[in-house]
């Protein structure tokens, strides 16, 4: 990968500097790496269907790979805490996909075409069942176990064999079996991964309640507990109007007929879901099996998969991201638990207290991380994505795919740093997404002073109270009316 070198230290323009060193696709405001020639040509454009290796190729070649020890910050400062939210691992489709699989997949079965592409897809053997519904695959427990061993190799001093073994490590996840499951690969990846501590006994493990995830769907699911959000945006079907209107337009209506034409399928018996699902099926069979040739691949072309990127990234932008505030603001919770966590240690070390809980890891979905995500006013355009602005938003910030793949991670590091040139102790926060410095959005700089990042983020920390966003305003009528 390419780099290209930053010298910043605060996140105030005329801050002294320090040496850092960035992605050079994370700091090009949505940005990314280029496919290498291990990625199949359509995976750059799945969306929340991606494999995390679309974001860092190189894992493709060695999943523990750690490219980031020169982008931390120096040996004057020393790691205090880690805070992480984290998408569980590669899943199988939800029942609603595979239903809607059955669907198209009847449909092909009944064309009478006698093309080399409808005989593929009507050979392909339709191995998706109910009982899948989204839960955790293979290759996700490998996600989970690969990336424990990268982030405790990266942060060697808070990821010890005596923190864990000493219960000093938080695991936190939604009740979803997948994110359960993320949890306890990962959990598993530093116990006899990085650690390489022998797996005990099961009448040992009685007791040791640190080592079993806690339930918290409060902080990982708050979207089910926001009833403004339910209401107003998840079961209002007028809320999704900018999606609906581009499964109509001209764009999809175009993949729609090739399709159609290719299968000899009837054009009325298809739609925009059933058309999004063949293209997920194309990504369900090379995350989970590592198929790159897929017959449901070969229906489409680049300039298809850009269209369903983009239906895919309007849903997630009008749903879980920008369209509605309370979309994020439903996520205040999360985020203020992520800051009491850092601000717990800093009030430790400032005792030259042991931090109590140094490593903090909470596992949930790409729906509690794009709403965080939002909330912090990342990858936001200038502009709000809509059915009628394809064309002029082909280079959108907001790609879901580039964001929330499987097993996407956003960590806060906070640093003890002792600086020469300065007479106080400091302390300093990186942000990191998918194991890349992440550029602030106030400054557009890779690390900050703890105090100027609560600053900058004063009104989230004191004026969201997630109570009021999320209580639906009542209508109060007399007894007259009733």
């Amino acid at each position: 990968m390419s780099f290209v070198l930053y010298t910043y230290r605060k996140c105030t323009p005329k801050a002294t500097q320090i040496l850092l060193i960035c992605a050079t696709w994370f700091c090009s405001a949505g940005g990314l790496t280029p496919l290498t020639n291990d990625s199949p040509r359509l995976a750059y454009y799945f969306g929340t269907k991606s494999r995390y290796e679309e974001i860092n190729p190189f894992l493709l070649t060695n999943p523990l790979l750690v490219t980031r020890k020169q982008d931390l910050l120096p040996n004057t400062c020393t790691p205090l805490q880690i805070v992480s939210v984290i998408r569980h691992g590669t899943r199988y489709p939800t029942k609603k996909q595979i239903m809607k699989l059955k669907k198209m997949y009847s449909l092909i079965q009944k064309s009478e075409s006698k093309s080399e592409l409808v005989q593929d897809l009507q050979s392909w053997d339709m191995w998706y069942d109910d009982w899948m519904d989204g839960q955790l695959v293979k290759k996700g427990e490998e996600d989970m176990k690969n990336l424990a061993h990268r982030l405790a190799s990266l942060f060697p001093s808070l990821f010890t064999v005596d923190k864990f073994q000493k219960c000093n490590m938080s695991f936190i996840t939604s009740s979803k079996h997948r994110c359960v499951d993320s949890t306890k690969a990962f959990i598993n990846g530093l116990a006899h991964g990085y650690f390489r501590l022998p797996h005990p006994p099961e009448d040992e493990l009685i007791g040791v309640t640190c080592r079993e995830p806690v339930v918290n769907d409060t902080l990982m699911r708050f979207f089910d507990h926001c009833e403004k959000f339910v209401v107003q945006v998840e079961d209002n079907e007028k809320a999704m109007h900018e999606v609906d209107t581009f499964k109509k337009g001209p764009e999809m209506s175009k993949v729609l007929r090739k399709i159609s034409t290719l299968l000899s399928v009837p054009e009325q018996e298809l739609n925009a879901d059933l058309i999004q699902v063949a293209f997920f099926t194309c990504s369900f069979e090379l995350a989970i099996n590592n198929i790159v040739n897929s017959p449901w691949c070969s229906l489409f072309d680049e300039e298809d998969a850009k269209v369903l990127e983009y239906l895919n990234d309007l849903k997630q932008y009008w749903k879980r991201g920008y369209g509605f505030d309370i979309n994020s603001r439903s996520s205040c919770n999360l985020f203020q638990h992520i800051f009491q966590h850092l601000d717990t240690a800093v009030s430790e070390s400032k005792r030259s207290q042991q931090i109590s809980t140094p490593v903090v890891m909470q596992f949930g979905h790409a729906e509690t991380l794009l709403p965080l995500l939002a909330l912090m006013g990342l990858f936001k355009d200038e502009k709000p994505l809509t059915a009628d602005s394809f064309a002029t938003q082909n280079e959108h910030k907001f790609r879901s795919g580039r964001i929330v793949p499987y097993a996407s991670n956003l960590v806060f590091v906070l640093y003890h740093c002792d600086l020469a040139e300065s007479p106080k102790e400091e302390y300093q926060v990186q942000v990191l997404l998918n194991e890349n410095l992440l550029p602030l959005p106030h400054s557009n700089q890779s690390v900050c002073l703890f105090d100027d990042l609560k600053k900058q983020y004063s009104h989230l920390l004191h004026s969201c109270h997630v109570k009021e966003e999320c209580e639906l305003t009542q209508v109060h009528t007399s007894e007259d009316e009733l």
